[in-house]
């Protein structure tokens, strides 16, 4: 289970910690707030192709960090 998100000079987020409780979680907000973003962050964090387009502008470098908790069933 994804537990915290730590994002920092990823397209327009300066520096987002995100820590996520059980149950469901749902990203809301007007257009441009930066959902998806989020969105493209975490599939980084999953393994998607990085670009050197996702740093923010001023920036030589973006992080985009994760912490999972894993359990035995």
């Amino acid at each position: 289970m994804l537990k915290e998100l730590r994002i920092k000079n990823f397209a327009i987020i300066d520096n987002l910690n995100v820590e996520f409780k059980s149950g469901l979680t749902a990203l809301t907000g007007e257009t441009g707030a930066g959902k998806s973003i989020i969105i493209d962050a975490l599939n980084l964090i999953l393994g998607g192709r990085a670009d050197s387009n996702f740093i923010r502008t001023g920036e030589s470098s973006a992080t985009v960090e994760s912490l999972f908790e894993i359990t035995n069933p």
